[in-house]
């Protein structure tokens, strides 16, 4: 029963960390787009890129924080 707590924990953080990199992927290629659209707004797109990055990266780590409850508590 312990190896399946640690596998439990093993998934959870690679498929929280593979949908953080599939998400910053595409957050990163839309705002590279917009800035080759409308360059006059970079500053503000460059904002809103690095506040969506924060906040997906914050979700990751939620990700990590539960893989560790899985792996102790299990």
């Amino acid at each position: 029963m312990e190896n399946l707590g640690a596998l439990a924990a093993g998934l959870t953080f690679a498929i929280a960390a593979f949908g953080s990199a599939l998400a910053q992927g595409k957050v990163a290629s839309s705002a590279m787009e917009a800035i080759a659209r409308q360059p006059e707004s970079a500053g503000d797109i460059r904002t809103t890129l690095l506040l969506s990055l924060a906040f997906i990266e914050a979700l990751t780590l939620f990700g990590l924080v539960v893989s560790i409850l899985l792996w102790t508590l299990l």
